[in-house]
């Protein structure tokens, strides 16, 4: 390997424009495939083979105006100012008018003028009023009532008993993710403009969201503090703008991909978000372990900036490839799943590391081929003839001696640090982000404790029951649903059922079941699984079938899906990277204790996410004034990430190691050499990578929040602590051990040669002319 990728390197660098101009080739074919083809992304949480989702896809072939997008608005009046009054009244009808004549909204009017239309022949109304009267009054609160118009009352609109907020709630045809952009916000423009007259405010529900900004400021600002950190590590422009350049190209060529096949494949917006940030981060990581390399190379040895290159590529360039097969791996390991939405994250994520692991191995050496000896600026060359003591005298050197010295102390430090941030894990709740994710100045959020004051908690989260007769070509007769609501209503937790739908043969019916608590609450999932329990007695003694939908049944069965699958995959992890670390370091020892030292990350990454969102920590750091359950998708996707972006710094840090170790130092010095060299550039990559995560701790999305969050605090504690601390520090208590292997499995395992040390055999070294040695010299 370490031979091929130096030819490889060499080529790149003395025909520069050959690579780069297919790389230009390349660039230019998405481009052109993303001005041709619209980019569609979605905002759905889909987990086939759950019982909500097996209700929803029902519901698309049996009742399709059930299965598209549900929109809620809410309009509220000006302090002391009721509704109902003469003029916001009539801004009111007007906005709803506006909402239901807009494009892919269904309008409720027509539906129910229709069936008003057949008279006593509608079985439509025939069972509302049976629902209606088994239903009773709401079993909490004030009731909300109806908004009349003409006598009849304004379908899908009810007022609060107070008078001074109104709340529309309608059907898209489609889901949201579905809809034309801009659909959702043309919307709620046009309810806005016909409020505005009767200074009724409209604050839109949660679900009423157009698909994030995936780069916003908080973004931008992480990337230019990384390309500060690669200024002050490297020490020319010149230098720390190739791994900019390469990280760039990576996640234009990687999530720009994705986007050209958004057409034909439903890609979610996490997805190309979770590929926006690892494309980033380990393209400016991978390119700064290899022009690292290189310039130690031309600074301590002497070589010419062409050789430098080649055998950067040929050392740093073998950890790169296989430190990116790690992250793939892990990032595969998603695939043995079978959960489509998480499947398609972990192939763009997956594909967007390739090309940044394909970009450092082909482009970066022929960017350098261009730089030549502007790589290494003379004022750089006189600071390192300048220095005293060399890499020893180094801020990393010291701690790693320190490490060394205190290895006890070091090894219960780091042990006791994400032992303890991770207690706060043992509480996490998962779920799905609601309106109470979103911080109080948002319309989400002021919408959310809005309708829980004037209507209740469960208004933001109603419960959607499915009622199929199971007497196949008979329909449900007012007397079956009225039996089935009374069933329903009297389940504790239940306050109010009312019929939201019926197909044209009767036999499906849609109804509202409305908690008495909120989408999040312990109590809401404890109604779920007891409508469940009684859907078994409801089909034998009422000759119908139930199923239950809605946010809160989808959000207990994407957790309990997850939560089911997290130990195989843990363990499908686990197994393939220890086979990778194992062939790659040649040791027992270094596999666990990596594997160890991840678990332990993992567990203080999850107690510090549940500190912080579920319990409010100091969330004032973070611009954050909202609690919310750890979002469910979360704990398996950062797992298979956090693990591939921590075998990263393993695999350069103890590759380092190891190569001072295979060059004659004993384990101890090994451990001190190896750190010296490699822990400056490990500590400038981490720091780069957690500015880069931190960039999208302010995204307005919770869920992209979370993630940010949680893959930023989790590159911390990991870099820092286990890899900078316990990895070193039980280095030096193992000493030779840490590098024992059967023999018999020492001459099974094929050389991978990582360290480079069979292409210094092969092409040995070369030795520096007198006359490159005195420009060396003279800077």
């Amino acid at each position: 390997m370490s031979v091929l990728l130096y030819r490889l390197g060499k080529f790149a660098y003395g025909k520069p424009w050959y690579v780069i101009g297919g790389w230009l080739a390349v660039l230019a074919a998405v481009v052109l495939l993303l001005v041709s083809h619209p980019v569609k992304l979605s905002n759905e949480v889909r987990i086939d083979g759950t019982p909500s989702q097996q209700v929803i896809d029902g519901l698309a072939t049996s009742l399709p105006e059930a299965s598209g997008g549900q929109g809620m608005l809410l309009f509220t009046a000006p302090k002391g100012a009721r509704i109902d009054d003469e003029k916001a009244r009539s801004a009111l009808m007007a906005a709803v008018d506006a909402v239901y004549r807009h494009d892919h909204v269904i309008d409720a009017r027509e539906v129910l003028a229709r069936e008003v239309a057949k008279g006593a022949d509608s079985p439509l109304l025939r069972a509302q009023a049976a629902v209606a009267q088994a239903a009773g009054q709401p079993s909490s609160g004030k009731p909300p009532v109806p908004l009349p118009q003409g006598g009849q009352p304004v379908p899908g609109v009810v007022v609060s008993a107070d008078g001074s907020t109104a709340l529309m709630q309608f059907q898209f045809d489609q889901q949201t993710f579905e809809l034309p952009a801009g659909t959702i916000d043309s919307t709620i423009r046009a309810a806005e403009k016909q409020a505005a007259p009767g200074d009724l405010e409209v604050l839109p529900s949660a679900a009423m969201m157009e698909i994030p900004d995936i780069v916003g400021v908080g973004e931008i600002v992480g990337v230019v503090v990384a390309a500060v950190v690669l200024l002050i590590t490297l020490g020319s422009v010149i230098a720390a703008g190739l791994p900019l350049i390469i990280a760039l190209a990576g996640v234009t060529v990687g999530v720009g991909g994705a986007f050209t096949l958004s057409t034909v494949f439903e890609i979610h917006s996490l997805a190309a978000v979770l590929a926006l940030m690892l494309g980033l981060a380990v393209g400016i990581d991978y390119a700064l372990f290899i022009v690292n390399r290189e310039r130690r190379l031309i600074l301590d040895q002497g070589m010419d900036p062409h050789e430098a290159t080649g055998r950067a590529l040929g050392t740093a360039g073998s950890a790169v490839f296989f430190a990116g097969s790690t992250v793939i791996i892990a990032l595969a390991g998603l695939l043995v799943i079978g959960i489509t939405l998480l499947s398609t994250m972990a192939l763009v994520a997956a594909g967007t590391i390739a090309i940044a692991v394909l970009l450092a191995l082909t482009l970066l050496p022929a960017l350098l081929g261009l730089v030549k000896g502007r790589i290494c600026p003379a004022r750089t060359r006189r600071r390192e003839q300048e220095r005293t003591g060399g890499a020893e005298h180094t801020g990393t050197a010291r701690w790693g001696a320190f490490l060394v010295r205190h290895r006890y102390a070091a090894l219960a430090a780091s042990i006791l640090i994400p032992a303890i941030l991770a207690v706060p894990a043992a509480g996490m709740k998962l779920g799905l982000p609601s309106g109470a994710s979103y911080n109080t100045d948002t319309g989400q959020r002021r919408s959310y404790d809005l309708v829980s004051d004037a209507y209740g908690p469960g208004y933001n989260g109603p419960l959607l029951i499915a009622v199929d007769s199971t007497t196949d070509g008979q329909p449900l007769t007012p007397a079956t649903l009225a039996a089935v609501t009374s069933d329903l209503r009297s389940v504790k937790g239940a306050t109010s059922v009312s019929l939201a739908g019926m197909n044209q043969a009767g036999t499906t019916a849609i109804l509202s079941l409305i908690p008495g608590s909120g989408p999040n609450d312990d109590a809401t999932k404890d109604l779920v699984t007891a409508v469940r329990d009684k859907s078994a007695q409801i089909r034998a003694t009422r000759d119908a079938a139930i199923g239950i939908a809605g946010f809160t049944a989808l959000a207990i069965d994407v957790s309990d899906r997850l939560a089911d699958v997290l130990p195989l995959y843990v363990a499908t992890v686990l197994g393939l990277s220890l086979i990778v670390l194992l062939l790659v370091f040649r040791s027992l020892m270094v596999p666990v204790m990596a594997t160890l030292g991840f678990l332990l990350s993992i567990a203080a990454t999850f107690g510090i996410t549940t500190a912080v969102f579920q319990w409010g920590w100091l969330q004032s750091l973070i611009g954050l004034d909202a609690t919310a359950p750890v979002v469910s998708l979360l704990p398996i996707i950062i797992t298979g990430v956090l693990y591939g972006l921590a075998m990263d710094y393993q695999m350069f840090l103890v590759t380092s190691i190891r190569e001072a170790h295979v060059h004659g130092a004993t384990a101890v010095n090994a451990t001190v050499t190896g750190f010296a060299r490699a822990g400056s550039v490990v500590l400038a990559a981490a720091t780069i990578m957690v500015s880069v995560f931190a960039g999208f701790v302010f995204n307005a999305q919770p869920m992209i929040k979370q993630a940010g969050f949680a893959l930023a605090a989790g590159i911390l504690i990991d870099a820092f602590v286990i890899r900078m601390t316990f990895i070193p520090a039980t280095m030096a208590l193992a000493q030779e051990k840490a590098w024992w292997i059967p023999a018999r499995l020492d001459r099974l395992l094929p050389d991978l040669d990582v360290e480079g040390d069979n292409l210094a055999q092969k092409i040995p070294l070369p030795h520096p002319t007198a006359a490159q040695q005195a420009a060396r010299t003279a800077g």
